[in-house]
């Protein structure tokens, strides 16, 4: 099976932004990892239902664009790597779960 992308851009009005560093406003984790449970449901029809492991490694700004991928594990029907890059360059990665 092959994997999933799409592309995440967050508007400068999103009302989760104000209260991540004021002035300098960032896109929440939570709100990266509701774009993963999405995603994983417009792929495979499951829901999101545990996250073993995520590690954040770079901001995304409000505006930017970025690209989300999903990617099977071997001989996993519910395991799913994920990746967010803008630009090429790595802003989280992690392993996801899902279920019908």
């Amino acid at each position: 099976m092959n994997g999933y992308a799409q592309a995440l851009q967050f508007a400068a009005d999103h009302p989760a932004l104000p209260g991540h560093f004021p002035g300098q406003p960032l896109v929440p984790g939570v709100l990266l990892l509701e774009q993963l449970a999405l995603a994983l449901r417009a792929w495979r029809g499951q829901r999101l239902v545990h996250v073993p492991e995520a590690k954040f490694v770079a901001p995304l700004r409000p505006g930017e664009p970025a690209r989300l991928e999903l990617m099977p594990v071997a001989a996993s029907a519910s395991r799913v790597r994920f990746r967010i890059e803008r630009d090429g360059m790595l802003l989280a990665r992690g392993v996801i779960e899902g279920e019908a």
